[in-house]
């Protein structure tokens, strides 16, 4: 009995330290005590107990290549396959990088590739591949598919997937098949003095993952999205784009890796506030006076040069051009930087792939803060933070407006040219997010942009993920991203990239009857203007040969083209520069 008794103690302890991943060293020391043990124990019974353990050990620590997972969308146990790759790509923690992979779904594939061929892809890359095989289940399409997306996400955020503890809890992706990823792009340089922290010295380059199809017969739009957690100075390794906590899988924020079901590529971008959460201050100022926000230009600058970026892998990532903004919490602070219409040359002229076009076609926001001139408007509703630390970086508000008013993004917002934008919030987040979303919603609706609201599809602090709240996201974003025309992917892309800017100015905007467009021509040559809708039907084109250098002036008459009232577009052209305005047509 007292041999019986020991085996079982050292297996329960062997089972405890496996569970805690601290086993290997421990259990090996276990097994020769056993092995030379004077427990009265027969050969057989030591070896049977030795046998035991390691077949034990393996199984805990080697999960099955294959298996079944639970899937609530279909209601069964699908079929997984794991492949690990030769040489593992591992993040700052040390887990496994790695893609799961939705195959075999109820909707066409958009990719042109066989999964066989982008997994491989995958693997070659260093990640372990997870294949969830749907074997064409009606019910595996967008949105309902996003509820195995939460759940998969849970499962990794909680330690475990499909049996593997390792898996990365901030790097690994959900990828529905035909798509890759390109990891780590760069969008911006980063300038530590602007937060100060945790010195003026370090340097290192804001990064984006970019979710697009592969070898896709058709170009499709893209989403940009910027995290709610802000990035991490002072290492660059550790890419935080997805952790502190808040990451997809924390927020339960699906609609981002949900939008290849409905035919849209999708990228997430560093936070623009390059310092971990609750620190930055301007040099020479109060400890932590930027603590739950970010100021411009710099903000806006880093959003203008991601969409820029984003928009200059048009061709080699097989997109349209076409983009638009998500965001939630700061990252709807920040994302909402790319709405507006105001040109200032300080946020235009800054970071990378300068005179490509950061428009934006739409955007959602969530719970964000917009306009920091409206922090007072209730006391206790939830900005006691801004409230205090504001006027330490830009003084008192009453001295101060114009200052104050420039740092948010409804500064930005001057005509109806600005993006459509749809708001989602509960009502039981904090006040002051509903203020800040009913002031900047007041304001666009009274200038002529398209506007719409999702409220109270949860509790609290949260984004969207019931079905009926993810229908109306990826419709609104196939409204306004979407065409079977082509003019507006070309407004959209700006010729991928290969023109340099062209200013233009449009008046009045809003127009009822004539518009004037007014360019710099620096050499002779051929012009052409053109005016597309949203839909990029064009409406107005004209080429024309000027000797001439200097200031141009183009007056279009609207009444005589009998242009509907809503958004439309001048796009000039003149040799390798290129201009894109927005107008509003009352």
């Amino acid at each position: 009995m007292e041999s019986i008794l020991v085996i079982s103690v050292f297996i329960a302890i062997t089972i405890s330290l496996i569970t805690l991943n601290r086993h290997f060293p421990l259990i090996l020391i276990g097994l020769r005590i056993l092995n030379h043990s004077n427990l009265s124990l027969t050969s057989a019974v030591r070896r049977s107990t030795l046998i035991g353990i390691l077949l034990l050990f393996s199984v805990i620590n080697s999960p099955a290549g294959t298996g079944t997972w639970g899937s609530s969308v279909t209601g069964t146990e699908i079929n997984y396959k794991t492949t690990e790759a030769d040489s593992p790509l591992l993040d700052y923690f040390g887990n496994s990088l790695t893609v799961v992979y939705l195959e075999n779904l109820g909707f066409d594939k958009i990719g042109g590739n066989s999964n066989a061929t982008d997994v491989a892809w995958l693997l070659s890359k260093g990640y372990r591949v997870i294949e969830l095989d749907y074997a064409h289940n009606a019910h595996a399409v967008s949105p309902v598919i996003n509820n195995d997306i939460i759940a998969i996400n849970k499962a990794i955020a909680s330690g475990s997937f499909c049996g593997y503890t390792n898996c990365s809890q901030y790097r690994s992706y959900i990828l529905f098949e035909g798509y890759r990823i390109a990891r780590d792009v760069p969008f911006f340089q980063n300038d530590a003095t602007v937060y100060n922290y945790p010195n003026s010295i370090f340097v290192d380059s804001l990064r984006m993952d970019i979710i697009y199809p592969a070898n896709a017969s058709v170009k499709i739009p893209a989403v940009l999205s910027f995290s709610y957690s802000n990035s991490s100075a002072g290492n660059a390794n550790k890419n935080q784009r997805l952790n502190l906590g808040y990451t997809l899988a924390g927020f339960n924020d699906s609609f981002l890796e949900g939008a290849p079901a409905s035919g849209i590529a999708w990228a997430i971008a560093d936070h623009p506030k390059y310092c971990p959460w609750g620190k930055g201050k301007p040099e020479g100022g109060a400890n932590d006076t930027y603590k739950a926000y970010e100021v411009n230009p710099d903000a806006a600058q880093k959003v203008k040069s991601a969409i820029r970026t984003l928009r200059s892998m048009t061709d080699s990532l097989g997109l349209s051009g076409k983009i638009g903004i998500y965001g939630f919490s700061r990252g709807s602070d920040a994302g909402s930087m790319a709405i507006g219409d105001k040109v200032v040359p300080t946020l235009e002229d800054a970071g990378f792939n300068i005179g490509i076009s950061d428009n934006v076609q739409a955007a959602a926001l969530g719970s964000g803060v917009f306009d920091f001139t409206q922090i007072y408007n209730y006391l206790d509703d939830g900005d006691g933070t801004l409230e205090t630390r504001c006027p330490w970086a830009w003084g008192p508000l009453k001295d101060n407006y114009e200052l104050w008013k420039s740092m948010g993004s409804s500064y930005l917002v001057e005509t109806a040219a600005t993006a459509p934008v749809l708001f989602f919030y509960n009502t039981d987040d904090a006040h002051y997010y509903q203020d800040q979303i009913k002031h900047l919603k007041a304001k666009l609706d009274r200038i002529g942009v398209p506007t719409s609201t999702i409220i109270d599809y949860g509790t609290g602090h949260a984004v969207p993920q019931d079905t009926a709240s993810l229908a109306k996201l990826y419709t609104f974003f196939n409204q306004y991203l979407k065409s079977s025309q082509t003019g507006l992917d070309d407004i959209a892309s700006n010729n991928n990239g290969n023109t340099f800017k062209l200013p233009i100015k449009l008046f009045p905007n809003p127009v009822n009857d004539e518009l004037k467009v007014t360019y710099n021509k620096t050499q002779a040559g051929n012009v052409q203007i053109k005016l597309l809708d949203l839909s990029g039907a064009v409406w107005y084109e004209k080429d024309k040969k000027l000797q001439q250098i200097g200031q141009q002036t183009e007056t279009i008459n609207l009444s005589k083209l009998k242009l509907p009232q809503g958004i439309y577009f001048i796009k000039v052209t003149s040799g390798k520069k290129q201009g894109i305005e927005k107008f509003f047509k009352k």
